[in-house]
């Protein structure tokens, strides 16, 4: 079969995933492009390690497509592997060996050929800052080295994609900055997603951003039209209207009650500024309005929104 010729490097289409006779992952899409940070934001228990684990190709999906750099995943699981960098939330480390011992196991594993292999070692071991500890047993390093040691078995074959889950679990906050750091610099020659229920992790390193929640997307954009980009007012009305008599005004997304009688109202950022129609409206139709405050809507409160909902359907992420 041939594949599809994209500029994405990695393209998920009506991803699903069943467990137990019930579907915890729904029609998910994703693409990733050159040079991307996707960040995957969601609740303990989103399925945010079961859709990275399909990307990774250690779970297969139920149904759906992946394909990275242009091969099949399910049809051509070979080569579409030889494109992909994956660390579990777990990182996959044998604690008895020595940093050069693993990563020398972990490049036979991606088929380096030996005279390569040296190489590819050194410049994984540079690129996470591990020159120093070379010959020390994983055993013996930090938390945070042994999470660099995680991420360099993850590039040792240069991947076109990096797929890091929860890769600042457990750091203090000096390593949080160190694996920030490198995760910006592999961004510069990788495509990356890296998944966290933290906020400021996403934050400090994403391009993009994906909310999941109860195994659907609910939100993906890029950061730079989320994170105090999108407007909103902050409304009042001593004789208010309903919800969805506010959401029928051109330029609300969203209406969300603050009190009885208050508001607050997410706007389109496109649509031009409602506020003069939204006072009409009140005055014609004896609102009584009292209160009018342009807010901005930060990401906090988006993902708050969207997966405060009831999640009864949503698993465990560590699916079996």
């Amino acid at each position: 079969m041939a594949h599809e010729e994209h500029s994405d490097l990695l393209r998920a289409q009506g991803l699903c995933r069943d467990y137990a006779g019930s579907r915890v992952v729904h029609d998910v899409e994703i693409s990733l492009a050159g040079g991307d940070v996707l960040g995957v934001l969601g609740p303990n228990g989103a399925g945010k390690t079961t859709i990275l684990r399909m990307l990774a190709g250690t779970l297969a999906p139920s149904a759906g497509r992946i394909c990275i750099a242009g091969a099949d995943l399910r049809e051509n699981p070979i080569a579409a592997k030889r494109h992909i960098g994956y660390l579990p939330e777990r990182p996959p480390v044998y604690s008895e060996l020595t940093v050069d011992e693993y990563l020398g196991f972990c490049a036979r594993l991606h088929g380096i050929v030996r005279a390569k292999q040296r190489a590819a070692i050194a410049a994984a071991k540079a690129d996470c800052e591990l020159e120093a500890v070379g010959k020390r047993p994983i055993s013996h390093l930090s938390k945070g080295f042994q999470q660099r040691v995680g991420i360099a078995q993850a590039i040792v074959h240069r991947p076109d994609v990096l797929i890091l889950d929860e890769p600042t679990a457990g750091l203090d906050p000096n390593q949080l900055r160190g694996v920030r750091a490198l995760i910006a610099r592999l961004a510069a020659d990788h495509s990356v997603i890296v998944s966290s229920h933290i906020l400021p992790e996403i934050q400090a390193v994403a391009s993009r951003v994906m909310i999941v929640n109860a195994g659907r997307i609910v939100l993906d954009a890029p950061m730079t039209d989320l994170d105090g980009q999108a407007t909103a007012l902050e409304v009042g009305f001593a004789a208010s209207p309903d919800a969805a008599t506010l959401g029928e005004q051109s330029g609300v997304t969203s209406v969300e009650a603050i009190s009885p009688g208050r508001w607050l109202l997410t706007l389109d950022p496109t649509h031009a500024d409602i506020r003069v129609a939204l006072a009409e409206r009140a005055a014609a139709d004896g609102w009584q309005l009292n209160l009018l405050s342009p807010r901005s809507v930060t990401l906090e409160d988006r993902f708050l929104r969207l997966t405060s909902g009831d999640s009864s359907d949503c698993m465990p992420d560590e699916t079996p």
